[in-house]
Order: C-alpha cells, then sequence, then structure tokens
C-alpha cells in the first residue's frame, strides 16, 4: 500500500514538474473555476424562494398565522409593513388549503356559517345583530368579488336602529363600497347597474341613491338615472350634470395619463363652469336666391310699349290700347299740337328664399374649465428623475383636451397664456400611497450564464489539453519500449553458462554499476601485460 501511494505521490510529482509554468497556471485556474462553479450552482440550487402567502391581512391576523407555521415548523418572513407574509413558493398551495381547514385567515372573514359552527342560547339580540351584519358585509363582498374587473371589495353598511313605535321607523339603511379594480379596466353603465342593484337588494330597505361606490383609485361609480338624462331645470339635476361632466374629463385625463406614466402615479382633478341657461327662438329669415348679383326667381313678368305719330290729333278720348281702368291712363288734348308719343312698360315679380328657423339652444355650456394633476417621477423619491420634456407633453395634451370642450362661442378662442392659467401640473412623490408585495423573482442575472459558459469552455480546453499529453506520454512510452525491444538479441546460440560467460558478465555489471572501478581494474591489467 505505501509503495502505491509512494508510486502515485512520484507519477504526480513527475507530472507536475514537467509541466511548464503557462499548463500550470492553466490548472491551477481550471480547479479554482470548478469550484466556483460547484458553489454558484449548490448556492443558487439549495436558495429559497419566498412568495406572498398572505397579502393585506391585519398585523394580529398576521402573527396568530406566524405562530402557527413556526409550530409546523415551516420557514416564513414578515414583510415590511407587516400586512403580509411570505414562504416558500413551493410549499404555498399545501399552505393555503391547510390554513383554509383551520379557519385562516380570520380578520374580516365572518360569513353566514357562523351560526352554524357557533350556535347557541347564550346569544344577546345585540350580539347576533353585530354578527348578522357583519356575515352581510362578507357575502356581498364575495358577491362582487366574482365579478369581472373586481379584484377585491369592502363594504360597509349602515342599518337604522329599530324603534318601538313604527313613526320612528322611517330612517334608511346606506352602504359604502370600495372596490379594488383591474388596472385599465372600464365599467359599463350595465355593469354599474348591477353592482347598484347587488347591494340595494341585499339589504332590507336600502335604495340606490344611498349606496356610494368608488375603487381604489377615488373614483366614484354613479349609477344613471332618469335625472341624469334632463336638461338641467332645476338645481339638483344641475349639480348631476356638472359632475358628471367632470367625471368624464377626469377619467379621461386619469386614463390617458395612466398609460403614459403608468398606474398609481398619476392623480386628477377637473373642475368646470358649465352655463345652463336654455334659449328658444324662431327665426324668419329673408335671403336672395343670386346672392352675388341680389337676384331672385322670376315668377311672373309684364312689358307694355306703345308708340304714337300725327297731326292734330283729337282731344280727349281714350288712347289707343289702353285700359280705362289703368292709372297709367293718358290723354291727348289741344287741336293744333304736333309730337310723338311713346310708353314703354316693365313689371316683374320675383321671389326670394324665406327662411324659418325655430331653435333650441343646448341646456348646457362649459364656459371655463380648470385641470389639476400630480405626477409621481419614476424613483419617487429623486424628482429630477421625471424624464425631460414630459410634463411639457402633459401640459399640451391638457391644453388640447380644454380648447375642445370649451364652448368657442361663449369664451371664444383661448391664447396659450389663457390656457396656462387652466393648467396645474406638480411633479412630487405620492406619500401615504399603498404598497404593493412583490414575489422575489429567481431569475438568475445575465453575466452569471457568461461567467459560466466561459468556464465551461476552460473547462473542456483543460480536458482536451490533459487527454492529448496524456496521449503523447502513451505514445513516448511505446516509442521507448520498441526500442528496447530492438535493442534486445535473443541467446540464439542457446549457450550453456561457464566460467567464462559469468566473468564476462560481471566485467559489464561492473562496468554499468561501478564505472571507476572497472576503469582502475583496467588499468591493472594493462600495466601487468
Amino acid at each position: 500500500m505505501n509503495e502505491r501511494i509512494k508510486k502515485i505521490t512520484s507519477d504526480v510529482s513527475a507530472f507536475w514538474t514537467s509541466r511548464s509554468k503557462a499548463q500550470k497556471g492553466t490548472i491551477i485556474g481550471s480547479g479554482i473555476a470548478v469550484i466556483l462553479i460547484a458553489a454558484i450552482i449548490t448556492f443558487f440550487s439549495t436558495k429559497t424562494e419566498f412568495v406572498p402567502l398572505y397579502s393585506d391581512v391585519a398585523p394580529s391576523e398576521i402573527g396568530r398565522i406566524k405562530e402557527t407555521l413556526d409550530a409546523q415548523g415551516v420557514q416564513n418572513k414578515i414583510a415590511p409593513g407587516g400586512t403580509s407574509i411570505l414562504v416558500p413558493s413551493n410549499q404555498v398551495d399545501s399552505l393555503l388549503v391547510q390554513l383554509a381547514a383551520e379557519g385562516y385567515p380570520q380578520s374580516g372573514m365572518i360569513d353566514y356559517s357562523f351560526f352554524s359552527q357557533n350556535a347557541g342560547f347564550g346569544m344577546t339580540d345585540n350580539e347576533f345583530n353585530v354578527l348578522k351584519l357583519a356575515s352581510t358585509q362578507t357575502e356581498i363582498a364575495n358577491l362582487m368579488k366574482g365579478i369581472k374587473g373586481v379584484k377585491d371589495a369592502k363594504v360597509m353598511i349602515s342599518l337604522p336602529e329599530e324603534g318601538v313605535f313604527l313613526s320612528q321607523s322611517n330612517q334608511k339603511a346606506s352602504a359604502s363600497i370600495v372596490l379594488n379594480t383591474e388596472p385599465g379596466y372600464q365599467f359599463t353603465d350595465t355593469e354599474i347597474q348591477t353592482l347598484y342593484n347587488l347591494v340595494s337588494k341585499s339589504v332590507p330597505n336600502l335604495s340606490t341613491e344611498d349606496i356610494v361606490i368608488t375603487n381604489q383609485y377615488f373614483e366614484y361609480f354613479d349609477i344613471q338615472t332618469a335625472s341624469s338624462n334632463s336638461n338641467g331645470a332645476n338645481v339638483t339635476d344641475q349639480m348631476s350634470i356638472k359632475k358628471n361632466i367632470e367625471r368624464d374629463l377626469q377619467r379621461q385625463v386619469q386614463t390617458m395619463l395612466s398609460t403614459l406614466m403608468g398606474q398609481d402615479k398619476v392623480v386628477v382633478s377637473v373642475t368646470t363652469d358649465i352655463d345652463f341657461q336654455q334659449e328658444k327662438r324662431e327665426e324668419n329669415l329673408v335671403e336672395p336666391v343670386d346672392v352675388e348679383n341680389m337676384a331672385g326667381i322670376q315668377i311672373s313678368a309684364q312689358r307694355i310699349s306703345e308708340t304714337f305719330t300725327g297731326n292734330n290729333p283729337i282731344a280727349g278720348g281714350t288712347p289707343q290700347g289702353e285700359d280705362a281702368t289703368d292709372n297709367f291712363t293718358n290723354y291727348v288734348e289741344g287741336s293744333t299740337a304736333n309730337g310723338d308719343y311713346e310708353r314703354i312698360e316693365d313689371t316683374i315679380n320675383n321671389e326670394v328664399n324665406r327662411i324659418r328657423k325655430e331653435i333650441v339652444e343646448s341646456p348646457y355650456k362649459i364656459r371655463d374649465i380648470g385641470i389639476q394633476v400630480m405626477v409621481e417621477p419614476p424613483t419617487p423619491d429623486d424628482i429630477t428623475s421625471m424624464p425631460a420634456g414630459v410634463q411639457g407633453d402633459i401640459e399640451q395634451i391638457l391644453s388640447t383636451i380644454i380648447r375642445t370642450s370649451i364652448d368657442k362661442d361663449a369664451v371664444g378662442e383661448l391664447t396659450e397664456q389663457q390656457l396656462q392659467e387652466k393648467i396645474v401640473v406638480s411633479v412630487q412623490p405620492f406619500n401615504g400611497k399603498a404598497q404593493t408585495i412583490v414575489a422575489q423573482n429567481s431569475t438568475i442575472p445575465w453575466w452569471i450564464y457568461v461567467v459560466v459558459g466561459i468556464l465551461l469552455a476552460a473547462i473542456i480546453l483543460l480536458v482536451i489539453f490533459m487527454i492529448r499529453s496524456r496521449r503523447n506520454q502513451e505514445e513516448e512510452l511505446v516509442i521507448l519500449e520498441e526500442q528496447k525491444e530492438e535493442l534486445k538479441v535473443d541467446d540464439i546460440n542457446n549457450e550453456k553458462e561457464t566460467e567464462a560467460s559469468l566473468r564476462r558478465k560481471q566485467l559489464e555489471k561492473m562496468a554499468k554499476d561501478k564505472p571507476e572501478d572497472f576503469a582502475k581494474l583496467l588499468r591493472t591489467w594493462i600495466a601487468e601485460d
């Protein structure tokens, strides 16, 4: 065993000493590279990816869930803010099912199943009413979560207190709902009507007028009623029309700028001045058919031409060819008169365009618009991260909206200075914005692939070099063996060992092992001869 170890050590030492400095550096670098690659692969293969198990949950509920996970030996982390808990990604589905079977999460999740599980005679009426209201709110929220475009919903219902007397039961219920909608989703009027009816029919004595629905962007979803189509005859209708116009403009600007800057990066406020004066008038206009020549269409024409020539006319009488009833009848007097008589008369009747208009002006006109926009820069803490020219583009977009929406007959053409006075664009970070927990991505940076590729190429080159080196060594050994075989001479005479042959072999061995002694022996023999 020791001889084998010594042989291996000597072989390794001989191999190492026979290498050049470049070859030694390549071998050492390749070894280090292999170790680094193994370490990197081990690190990423054993790295645990944490993803949210529950988000936006009360801190007390997060504490109870953490205790349960710790008792089961499951790795977990509390996200910043204390409202989310992270677990390994490969255990999320199983933990959701397991914790749901144990009744987690419990905050805000009291539904009608609570009564079947906790029914008892010790519950008072007040406790029952509180639990019933909480379960109703939860069930309505669950119904709304199943509607397309709604990710989450929170419902708050206020019920009137029941009085002893019938006259005290005139109070109405009310409801406030906050929807967490999908980014960019637009609800139609029918879908909004469905949301209002869903809540109204689920709670007694709750009309659609006492329901308020908004989303996480503070946008109200107003129901379209018959008063929405009114002409603004009273103050209520006028305020409703004004609110609808401002809401439509606000949503239009919000959608456009959110596409430009991103969701949760823009807040828009729109104010308007509406003229609700209604005008009804009738116009009777007369215009020529041919405007250039100021002429109409000839509907009738009369031309009369009369000529008289002669001496000594008879006084009195009716001129020949004239109507006695004509106002223009002329009588010739005198007995010695001498002269010529000529009469030419043209009568033309023209017809013109007679226009009758009954005009009812629009019941409302936009006299003034003010748009205020707050924009968060890409890097919230660095205002200078706002790209150059973006603020100017936003102002130009708002100027175009105001120019096309305002009533030009009442205001006229707006100048650039007047438009700038109606627009305010503020760039600043948003404080108090809800933070969204994003799952940790396990993507490997591109430079790791480059390094791994280079190391693999170096290892492949090293292996090829070692194989070639070993082949060269084997070829050298084969050549040496062949040379030894050529030098070896077989004893073809099969000579027998004699004393002379033994002495000759001893002398050859002595000359090979001890050349100095052999030389002395030769000198001695020469001297004796």
